[in-house]
């Protein structure tokens, strides 16, 4: 049986902290910025981009030091946000590969995918690489990617190499491009380091031509794993790992944000990346979930769920914006929190002439603003409580079904009932307990049929007598005009008031 092929891509990401701090933060991108960690006065550099560096910070330096510099823009270190673009770029990569193996370390995110047999699905290696440089881009993140057949071999290629640039290293060439890479690839010690460099030894190429027996009598058996790594053929067991999938991005602010308008513009990037993340998989967001870190040690949590899944940025925008406004947080804003479920849009196929429907997105925009003006409890759609009070209902929000009626009534049209809201005072004349006439909006009628009584007490378990009486009439005007309609009379407070009108 032949040899089962091996071929890795290594995704390297350096200065780490502060791309994941960048990503959502699009106005400094092109700005000298660094990460400081620690506590004050002993903060110090953790990690800085690249227009930082070509004007002379590094890590390690003091609060003090980056301050000699003019326009630079200091940034603190957010775990959260480190944690978060970790489990996006395994995301990402695990769209090329399901087997992923993270090798990251303080200051820079590393792994590798094993991309044997992904030809058919992506092409050649470099073909995927650029991919996959592509798309770790449009996540806000530079990257570098190597590919060669050997694991460590690749992430050696990887860290000897800069940003933005791919390497494909053929078996048969691995050996040369690895030579002239300096030995701080391998991820040494300082002891190993201080040793090679008394040795002389500053390349793969070197390490490569010391003797093997000699070696591990110096360093052990670590030296012969070196030694092997600088050739190329050190083994390794590829331990995969399995990331999770999750719509969340999180950004904690610079300064306590009061402005909703200012909220709204972080917001947006955020949407942007999630939709970005959603579309990669053909999802769409069904829900969102913002929750808001306020001053004082509180939070803030509302959830907006339109009637259909949509990818529609500034619907969501919209819809979140209303929202606030209606439920504004009661405190500065100091952190920022999306997490959004994913569902699948749904297409409908019209008739060559049938009308354009008005789209969905719209309905829910509209509610929304109907909404911030009477309130939540107030737009939907009415269902009767299980009670015997009267007029006792609820209202729940409006969805859209998608099943059809199995058969369709053919029975004649019904009277309807048009509520009277609020019900209005009527005076009415009693006749041997039943209504006779009445004056209704000006209008004096005189009762032809009445039906009833109809008692009723709402909670019957809370009242030891009858509170209301309903009378279902049919009268008529003076010009001849008929009327059927619904009186109400309170036995408690004695009045009569008109609560619907049959068509």
């Amino acid at each position: 049986m032949s040899k089962a092929v091996q071929l890795y891509a290594a995704l390297l990401v350096r200065e780490f902290p502060a791309q994941a701090l960048l990503r959502l933060r699009n106005d400094l991108y092109h700005q000298p910025c660094v990460v400081m960690q620690g506590e004050p006065p002993l903060q110090q550099v953790a990690s800085l981009n690249m227009r930082a560096k070509a004007l002379g910070l590094m890590r390690g330096m003091t609060k003090t030091e980056v301050e000699v510099f003019s326009n630079i823009i200091i940034l603190r270190r957010s775990w959260n946000e480190e944690k978060m673009a970790k489990l996006i770029l395994l995301e990402c990569v695990e769209g090329f590969s399901p087997r992923i193996e993270q090798c990251s370390e303080d200051g820079e995110f590393l792994c590798v995918i094993d991309i044997a047999g992904t030809e058919k699905l992506f092409g050649p290696a470099e073909s995927l690489a650029r991919k996959l440089l592509s798309r770790v881009k449009t996540l806000g993140i530079v990257a570098c990617v190597a590919v060669s057949d050997n694991f460590d071999a690749s992430i050696a290629l990887a860290k000897g190499m800069p940003a933005r640039h791919i390497q494909v290293a053929a078996a048969s060439e691995k050996k040369a491009k690895l030579a002239p890479l300096p030995i701080a690839v391998l991820g040494l010690t300082e002891e190993q380091k201080g040793k090679f460099s008394l040795w002389g030894i500053h390349t793969l190429a070197a390490l490569a031509q010391l003797p093997e027996k000699e070696l591990i009598a110096r360093l052990g058996q670590e030296g012969k794993r070196l030694r092997q790594m600088a050739h190329g053929e050190m083994p390794h067991l590829f331990q995969p790992v399995e990331p999770v999938f999750s719509l969340e991005e999180c950004m904690e602010l610079e300064s306590p944000v009061v402005i909703l308008d200012a909220l709204m513009f972080v917001v947006n990037v955020m949407l942007e990346q999630l939709i970005l993340r959603a579309t990669a998989r053909v999802l769409a967001l069904a829900s969102l979930t913002i929750r808001l870190a306020l001053e004082g040690g509180s939070s803030h949590s509302r959830t907006v769920r339109p009637a259909q899944p949509t990818n529609e940025r500034q619907i969501w925008l919209k819809l979140l914006h209303l929202d606030l406004e209606l439920h504004p947080p009661i405190a500065a804003i100091l952190g920022v929190e999306l997490e959004a479920d994913p569902g699948r849009t749904s297409k409908i196929q019209l008739g060559l002439f049938s009308p354009q429907l008005p789209e969905p997105s719209r309905l829910d925009v509209t509610l929304a603003r109907i909404r911030s003006i009477v309130g939540d409890g107030n737009v939907g759609s009415p269902v009767l409580q299980d009670t015997n009070k009267v007029d006792e209902f609820r209202m729940e929000s409006f969805h859209i079904t998608t099943l059809l009626p199995s058969k369709i009534d053919s029975r004649p049209l019904r009277s309807a009932m048009r509520m009277v809201r609020p019900a209005e005072l009527t005076s009415v004349t009693v006749r041997s307990q039943r209504p006779k006439k009445f004056t209704f909006r000006d209008h004096y009628y005189l009762v032809e049929h009445a039906y009833g009584p109809w008692v009723a007490s709402g909670e019957w378990w809370t009242s030891r007598h009858w509170e209301c009486e309903q009378w279902d009439l049919i009268a008529r005007s003076q010009g001849g005009k008929a009327l059927c309609c619904c009186l109400m009379h309170d036995c408690i407070q004695g009045d009569w008031r008109m609560v619907a009108i049959y068509d």
